[in-house]
């Protein structure tokens, strides 16, 4: 029996265009709060190594799966050679215990993207499986000057008592609502602190890994200026309370910090008891910043009030606006059907459903979710035209394409509840809300459907090969809230 090595903090790898990375995924020990857990590490770090590349670069990976489980590496949000997009039965086998696989992966949209497993992502990612890339841009000036930049990886883990609650070893648990867990780890860590100086403007680059959680979070209540989300710039800053970030969701905040004392780094809910009706506020401190007495080395008080306006992000997305009135040429559902359910489960689902929060931020149903596993609840990508799901869905678009597509999340469904839906290997925009035009436009990888709400995106198809869209939270990915397109080379 091999021993263990202890997981240790994050490091910073910077690899130049052609640069090679060895990556290994290994079993850790991993002490939390006086407690040891074996856990999953990329390079036995938790978070994975921060991956530090230049915009239009390409790097080689090595990568070597060494847990217990075949496994892969997925690029999220970066607009990769299809082969190498890590979707075992898709672009390649599943990687082996003992085995290897060799990634090309190539960067050409800067800003921050991560890494993690696509085989029982609510057990390999929940268990540490993660790591983020920070692409640099060539635009020295992409964004606004800042004291200095911070990646924070936000997560949760569920535990009983004091040890990881089990997982589902030939399905997944917690089918229904996802996996909230009851221990906040901001970069890994329960008790995360961060030091800065007063007048410290920092730019915090932020991801949520959790298997179900959304985020809602703010620093204090300091003044939080938006710059960027999945894969570009907004087309303009702007000033927010809080960012709503959902599960696989990157956003790019600045934050100044004025005067010295303790800053909060909150995540601050509304949530739903279903059995009773009943709301309830919920705030979790989940990190700290320790802003010290010294001042900040340079003022960029006068820049961090500033709000730019990024022009060529305007003009990236002028060449679509022609597009923004059409009428949809994909139409989806997402919805839910259960099937043996124990029948106090059912009964509770069937009172539950005269209300559903637009979005559930926290688990109030733990025994009941518990209870519903992947093999008794199937989640659906429903092709409102041809009325086909999931996987036998047969979208079949051309390199060139620009497709208006609505998604619509069922408020009829038995149990619904919010879903982020993911798209590998291209961007889009998310033009409206509930008919509510977008004021402010963002290229994206991944939206946040709320329960009832439907959102027309305009998907941009630049990448042949075949790909995943998906919801991202871990649970309703394992119950099938799955599907693929093919997009082709034109003759």
């Amino acid at each position: 029996e091999r021993e263990v090595a202890p997981a240790q903090p994050s490091t910073v790898i910077s690899l130049p265009d052609g640069g090679t990375l060895d990556l290994t995924a290994t079993i850790v020990s991993r002490e939390i709060r006086g407690k040891n857990f074996l856990m999953y590490a990329f390079n036995g770090q938790h978070p994975g190594p921060l991956l530090q590349v230049g915009e239009n670069s390409t790097i080689t990976v090595n990568f070597t799966n060494e847990i217990d489980q075949p496994t892969t590496v997925h690029w999220h949000g970066v607009r990769v050679d299809n082969r190498f997009d890590g979707v075992p039965g898709i672009t390649q086998d599943p990687i082996l215990p003992g085995q290897s696989f060799q990634y090309r992966v190539q960067f050409p949209d800067p800003g921050l993207y991560w890494y993690h497993p696509h085989v029982r992502g609510d057990v390999q990612i929940d268990l540490g499986l993660y790591g983020n890339i920070d692409v640099t841009p060539v635009d020295e000036d992409y964004y606004g000057p800042v004291n200095r930049v911070e990646t924070l990886v936000l997560d949760d883990l569920l535990l009983a008592g004091e040890e990881p609650y089990p997982f589902g070893d030939s399905v997944a648990t917690h089918a229904l609502m996802g996996r909230f867990g009851n221990l906040f780890l901001l970069n890994g860590e329960p008790d995360y602190t961060l030091d800065v100086d007063a007048g410290d403007v920092v730019r915090f680059q932020l991801t949520n890994v959790s298997s179900t959680r959304t985020f809602n979070l703010s620093f204090g209540d300091l003044p939080i200026k938006v710059v960027a989300s999945d894969v570009s710039r907004f087309e303009r800053e702007a000033w927010v309370e809080s960012v709503v970030i959902a599960p696989a969701e990157r956003y790019v905040v600045e934050v100044r910090f004025p005067t010295a004392g303790p800053i909060p780094i909150m995540n601050r809910v509304v949530g739903l008891i279903h059995t009773t009706g009943d709301f309830f506020e919920d705030a979790d401190t989940v990190g700290l910043v320790a802003v010290g007495s010294a001042q900040a080395s340079e003022d960029y008080s006068l820049q961090f009030s500033e709000v730019r306006v990024h022009e060529a992000v305007i003009a990236d997305i002028d060449q679509y606006r022609q597009h923004f009135d059409r009428e949809p040429d994909v139409d989806l559902l997402l919805t839910l059907e259960v099937e043996d359910l124990p029948f106090n489960v059912r009964q509770l689902m069937r009172l539950d459903s005269t209300y559903f929060a637009p979005v559930e931020w926290a688990g109030t149903m733990p025994m009941m979710n518990w209870l519903a596993t992947s093999d008794r609840v199937k989640w659906i990508l429903r092709d409102a035209i041809s009325g086909a799901e999931n996987m036998d869905i047969e979208w079949e678009f051309r390199v060139g394409d620009v497709v208006r597509m609505r998604i619509t999340n069922d408020r009829h469904a038995l149990h619904a509840m919010q879903h982020p839906i993911h798209v590998h290997g291209q961007r889009f925009l998310v033009l409206s809300r509930d008919g509510v035009p977008s004021e402010n436009l963002v290229w994206k990888d991944t939206v946040l459907l709320p329960v009832g709400s439907t959102a027309e995106i305009l998907l941009e198809l630049t990448n042949p090969g075949r790909w995943l869209m998906h919801c991202h939270i871990a649970e309703h990915v394992q119950s099938g809230m799955v599907t693929a397109f093919e997009v082709t080379v034109a003759d």
